[in-house]
């Protein structure tokens, strides 16, 4: 059975006439809606996964401040964004400066692309973004051989959400791993300087260069304190696409979101472990901590929040990617717990 179609279609039909081939979004917490880690962080200077939304990094210039943000574009769904205020200026560049809002994505998730063979298909990377600068912006993938490709896009009025679609061709040589580790750098260029931008813009995979990554970016993200920057709705999809084909943007349930972004970091707070006694001798106490879900790897242990007790060397091991178990030595009235902690498996 055939349906005739006629007129005009928009863009959110055209997304149906070309299906997605991912049952799941590629680009996790691409809606801003995850923050375990908090919803606000002031005075970010240094490279890193701040208290803002979950699975993004920001290398920011100057002085910012990070938060998950309630600013979005009106009628499309999203509740959240990522945003960046500036609060200490970088108003000269000097060579080596750059700034990159990113995701990290593990390789086994990407074999779809199936890059490295005949039958390779282009990235596109849809997503909404409101600036105070307009301009060209750059847009780089980067993969697990250090082979990068980048194209430019415009941010065209100040101050106003614009959706964008950014198709990235594949190649077939240089296929990306199929496991947990790191296959796929998506980068966002805020900022950067001629170390950057002096060479010829990568556009078709090749070897890393510095001075290729953001070539054409004629804007500087950090030039004035009044400057903000909002990004939310990033998607990926397998193919090529435009603003007239890319696919709707897929929402996920709050719990399926969480639980993806837990693979990567968990937080535990506002409760507190106590351990049990498992030797008298010593007064060994340990006590058992199960994941939420099974994270990526086995992740760094780092507890934020604890009373010893009068025990001593308190602490975690044991450490999987699924569990982990606390311990300590101390005297027969100790009382140890824990009460807060974090579990990181990042990219």
């Amino acid at each position: 059975m055939s349906l005739p179609i006629s007129g005009t279609i928009n863009d959110n039909q055209a997304g149906i006439l070309r299906p997605r081939k991912t049952a799941t979004p590629l680009i996790i917490n691409g809606e801003m809606r995850i923050s375990q880690r908090g919803t606000s962080n002031s005075g970010v200077t240094s490279e890193g996964y701040h208290n803002a939304p979950d699975r993004w990094k920001l290398v920011p210039l100057g002085t910012v401040t990070v938060s998950q943000s309630t600013d979005t574009p009106t009628g499309q769904g999203f509740q959240n964004s990522y945003k960046i205020d500036v609060t200490t200026a970088d108003t000269s560049l000097a060579s080596g400066d750059n700034s990159r809002f990113m995701t990290f994505l593990e390789g086994q998730n990407l074999q779809m692309f199936n890059k490295g063979n005949s039958n390779a298909k282009n990235f596109t990377i849809a997503f909404w973004i409101k600036s105070s600068k307009t301009g060209t912006y750059v847009m780089e993938l980067v993969d697990d051989n250090s082979r990068h490709c980048c194209k430019t896009y415009t941010v065209s009025s100040a101050n106003t959400w614009e959706k964008k679609v950014v198709s990235i061709p594949n190649e077939t040589s240089n296929a990306i791993d199929a496991d947990n580790t790191l296959g796929l750098q998506v980068y966002w260029w805020l900022a950067g300087g001629s170390d950057f931008t002096s060479g010829t813009l990568a556009t078709a995979w090749a070897s890393q260069v510095s001075a290729n990554r953001a070539v054409g970016l004629n804007v500087n993200c950090y030039d004035n304190t009044s400057n903000e920057v909002y990004i939310t709705g990033i998607q990926m999809e397998v193919g090529d696409f435009d603003a007239n084909s890319i696919p709707a943007f897929q929402f996920e349930d709050r719990g399926t979101s969480l639980a993806r972004c837990q693979r990567y970091f968990q937080s535990v707070s506002g409760a507190y472990y106590s351990l049990m006694l498992v030797r008298n001798t010593d007064y060994i106490r340990a006590s058992n901590y199960p994941f939420k879900t099974t994270m990526r790897a086995t992740p760094t242990v780092t507890i934020t929040s604890s009373n010893a007790d009068s025990a001593s060397s308190l602490g975690s091991g044991n450490v999987t990617t699924d569990n982990l178990r606390f311990s300590c030595t101390g005297n027969e009235t100790a009382g140890p717990r824990i009460n807060a902690f974090t579990m990181e498996a990042e990219l």
